[in-house]
């Protein structure tokens, strides 16, 4: 299956929006379109990543076992697991579809075959998540300003 149409729908995910028109339809073309029932588990929460998934059509929900963090509701357009596109992790929480949904699974092999077969594509991915480490950063020390305590000053 192709996805001419899907593949500029999904340039509003940044991840995907950072690739070139022509890359995101051939990840349409590699990638392995799954059917899911209702309650059907897309990926488990601790088990290794292999890849992301772009959520096509239902809705999928993401679930923590830490009951603390609340559960997400995801719908279309969406990327599911996109830092396993990059790296090999953990998933950090459960993916349930919560209705009759469709995925298109992205192996992370295909995603980094793509970036180095499109290095416009692969420069745009670099600064997208350079700036995002940026900001990170930038809440990080912000966070912990907030947070210093200044000791007393001994005389």
């Amino acid at each position: 299956m192709t996805y001419e149409n899907e593949a500029a729908d999904w340039a509003k995910i940044p991840l995907l929006g950072a690739l070139e028109y022509n890359v995101r339809r051939q990840i349409g073309f590699y990638g392995e379109t799954k059917i899911l029932r209702r309650d059907e588990v897309v990926f488990q929460q601790g088990e290794p990543s292999d890849g992301g998934y772009i959520l096509l059509n239902g809705q999928v929900e993401l679930v923590a076992a830490e009951r603390s963090i609340p559960p997400k509701m995801i719908s279309p357009p969406a990327l599911l697991g996109e830092m396993a596109l990059l790296t090999q992790t953990i998933r950090p929480t459960t993916a349930i579809a919560r209705a009759p949904s469709a995925v298109l699974k992205i192996p992370r092999e295909l995603f980094q075959r793509m970036l180095k077969e499109n290095p416009r594509s692969a420069r745009q991915v670099r600064t997208l998540v350079e700036a995002r480490l940026t900001e990170f950063s930038q809440r990080m020390q912000a966070a912990s300003a907030d947070n210093f305590i200044d000791a007393p000053s001994v005389d």
